[in-house]
């Protein structure tokens, strides 16, 4: 059921509050950062977009419609019954197992990345994890201090040392993503949480699904509240996760671009030329 919106501050409020809160379920799949979206991504349109970032919109909502479908008729439905099964003891085991994976793929790629510190203190989490926290089921490196930093990818180590993020571009079944992103996809499922952990084929595919179906239980209340309001769904999504990349990319600090007249920014941007991000 749709809510109307009284008045524009009103609306304006309720449209800030979705763009945080589909940018918060975003990072819930890959850790935190700091999102800070510009006046324009704040405005949704529902024609062509302005954004040269989405050159591909035809295509894209094509695709984000599929996906859509499939979620609705298949994920979403499998995600509830999973919550509903499993207690929520056992769902967190499984959040903290799949978690300590992933953390020992972003301490790879923060030594990509030239980030020594990071990768030190995400190695001795993944380490204090896997030793003392019966392989990660139990986040001990937490309770010592050492919180999980946002997840790092390939996409973001690419992203670190200059490579243009490309046009926006949603995959199938794997949703939004970018040109350097979708490619780097490629590596990132290489060293997913299943294929590490896992060597038979059926053992892959069932940590998978299982993967799949907890973060996607984790995004329930995100998916309800963007239903419940009445918006273009794929804008705010698509602003979401390019300004959440951008982010990560400069560790939460990203540089002001320069707008040329009578252009909207780019809420994509490019990385920085050299491995150290620039500074405002």
């Amino acid at each position: 059921m749709k809510r109307a919106l009284p008045d524009a501050a009103l609306a304006m409020a309720c449209r800030r509050g979705v763009i945080w809160f589909v940018a918060a379920a975003l990072l819930a799949l890959s850790g935190c950062a700091t999102v800070r979206p510009s006046a324009s991504q704040m405005a949704a349109t529902t024609g062509p977009t302005a954004y040269k970032a989405d050159p591909w919109e035809r295509f894209n909502r094509a695709m984000f419609n599929f996906n859509e479908v499939v979620d609705v008729a298949v994920v979403k439905p499998l995600a509830m019954t999973y919550q509903a099964v499993v207690p929520r003891w056992a769902r967190t085991g499984v959040d903290n197992f799949f978690g300590n994976l992933g953390d020992l793929w972003s301490t790879a790629n923060l030594v990509f990345q030239l980030k020594p510190k990071p990768a030190l203190e995400m190695g001795m989490r993944v380490a204090t994890n896997t030793v003392f926290g019966l392989l990660g089921v139990l986040d001990v490196a937490e309770e010592v201090g050492l919180e999980r930093r946002s997840t790092e990818d390939f996409g973001q180590t690419l992203g670190r040392w200059g490579l243009n993020s490309g046009p926006y571009l949603v995959l199938p079944i794997l949703g939004p993503s970018t040109l350097r992103d979708g490619a780097a996809r490629v590596v990132d499922l290489k060293y997913s949480p299943g294929r590490i952990a896992f060597r038979e084929p059926t053992d892959r595919t069932g940590a998978t699904v299982l993967q799949v179906l907890n973060e996607r239980g984790k995004l329930l209340n995100a998916s309800r509240v963007l239903d419940d309001i009445a918006l273009d769904k794929y804008i705010f999504v698509r602003d979401a996760y390019l300004a959440r990349r951008r982010s990560l990319i400069y560790d939460g600090d990203p540089p002001d671009e320069p707008t040329p007249a009578g252009e909207a920014p780019s809420p994509a941007g490019n990385a920085a030329p050299t491995p150290v991000p620039e500074k405002k």
